[in-house]
């Protein structure tokens, strides 16, 4: 991820308790967010191999 101009919300005694993000971050985070629980639903798939891949996407007329 890019440097961002986050702000940060503190208490009385000077500790971080919120931060604010440019919107595009946290876009950015919530997709990347996405993306790691899509890894992890399917990390117990059995792999196939690039033929297959092509195989089923000319079957879908997407190749």
């Amino acid at each position: 991820m890019h440097s961002v101009n986050e702000k940060f919300i503190v208490d009385t005694k000077g500790k971080k308790t919120a931060v604010i993000l440019p919107i595009e971050a946290y876009e950015q985070l919530m997709e990347d967010l996405h993306d790691l629980a899509v890894v992890a639903e399917r990390r117990d798939e059995k792999p196939i191999s690039l033929a297959e891949m092509k195989r089923r996407l000319k079957k879908d007329a997407l190749l």
